[in-house]
């Protein structure tokens, strides 16, 4: 007889853990201690399942680092006990988390996936069952022994994401989040159908859970758009204590020629602020050098963000930082693919 899977699902707030008062409309919080009493389909899947709950619930608005590190603290607390881990969160801020998750887990083995819901469980049309019970189903699965999952995934409507290749894309359709630059993990429709060429393989598989808990989160997000003055890039440069900028480029990396616009982002290079450079597309990839626009970006030493996803490179960059790495160091280990979150 096949062992059961021992599933660690943790809550931590957000749509899905919402129930509707039927007699007041109210919602009132989700009791997920009581979870496969009110989804009883859960006992159909080959696996036991145990819920840690945050004491106050967080709403995504309000997810922020100290939470990042407290769920990355009860992975670690409970990796040896447990095959795999189901995370619930606020679905606006998923992207941002899961992916700064996926870097707090070094050598990790085990499957950690993401999900959440648009509506509150509880909720006639819901379609948080649907992402929660495949979501333990892909926590629990195996192949020879092992799982077939060991990274941190996200999982919405059908279907199985990297999670540090994430972006949430749409407010009210169920189909909430996308990832334009890598494709499915898996696919769940008849069959729940992996593409194993394309998961994460396990590396350093005899080497111990590390959890990086340095997280240094002063860093800010700077967009550029036709007509943005010198005073508002000057501004943005001068923060106190700023140690990080992800740069938002145009196109494949684009930015205007200026003079004055360069020497203000060569001085911030200069005075050891690292400026990553991503771009503002859906989908594609910053390749520095390109055009004419983003030569003297890669001149004055812009880190080439490559494919890489807004919310990840704002996770990476608070990891990185939190290294305290030269300038090159942190140039090089952002460009380099650390969990598959770029090409």
């Amino acid at each position: 007889m096949t062992k059961k899977s021992t599933i660690l699902l943790v809550y931590t707030g957000g749509t899905i853990g919402m129930m509707k008062d039927y007699k007041t409309n109210a919602l009132k919080a989700f009791d997920f201690s009581q979870i496969v009493e009110k989804i009883p389909e859960l006992q159909q899947l080959n696996c036991k399942i145990e819920v840690i709950s945050f004491e106050e619930p967080i709403d995504s608005s309000d997810m922020n680092t100290k939470y990042y590190i407290k769920i990355a603290e009860i992975i670690e607390e409970n990796y040896q006990k447990f095959d795999g881990f189901v995370v619930l969160t606020g679905s606006d801020t998923m992207s941002y988390t899961s992916s700064a998750i996926s870097f707090l887990l070094e050598n990790l083995q085990k499957p950690v996936i993401f999900t959440g819901s648009q509506l509150p469980i509880g909720d006639l049309r819901t379609d948080a069952k649907e992402n929660l019970i495949t979501s333990i189903e892909i926590a629990s699965a195996r192949k020879n022994g092992l799982p077939i999952i060991s990274e941190v995934c996200l999982y919405f409507e059908y279907k199985l994401y990297r999670a540090n290749r994430t972006t949430k894309i749409n407010a009210e359709q169920f189909e909430a989040f996308a990832s334009m630059n890598y494709p499915p993990l898996a696919e769940s429709g008849v069959h729940l159908q992996f593409n194993e060429h394309l998961l994460e393989q396990p590396k350093n598989v005899d080497k111990e859970l590390i959890v990086r808990k340095k997280l240094d989160y002063n860093i800010v997000i700077l967009k550029l758009f036709p007509g943005i003055t010198l005073n508002v890039v000057q501004s943005i440069v001068a923060i106190p204590n700023l140690k990080g900028i992800v740069l938002e480029t145009y196109g494949s990396g684009n930015a205007p020629t200026e003079k004055q616009f360069i020497n203000i982002l060569d001085a911030a290079i200069k005075k050891g602020i690292r400026i990553v450079n991503v771009t503002q597309c859906a989908g594609g990839s910053v390749i520095l050098g390109h055009y004419e626009t983003s030569v003297k970006l890669k001149e004055i030493g812009l880190v080439d963000g490559k494919d890489i996803t807004t919310e990840t490179a704002i996770a990476k960059m608070m990891y990185l930082l939190g290294e305290n790495l030269s300038t090159e160091e942190f140039k090089h280990y952002f460009e380099l693919p650390l969990r598959g979150e770029i090409d």
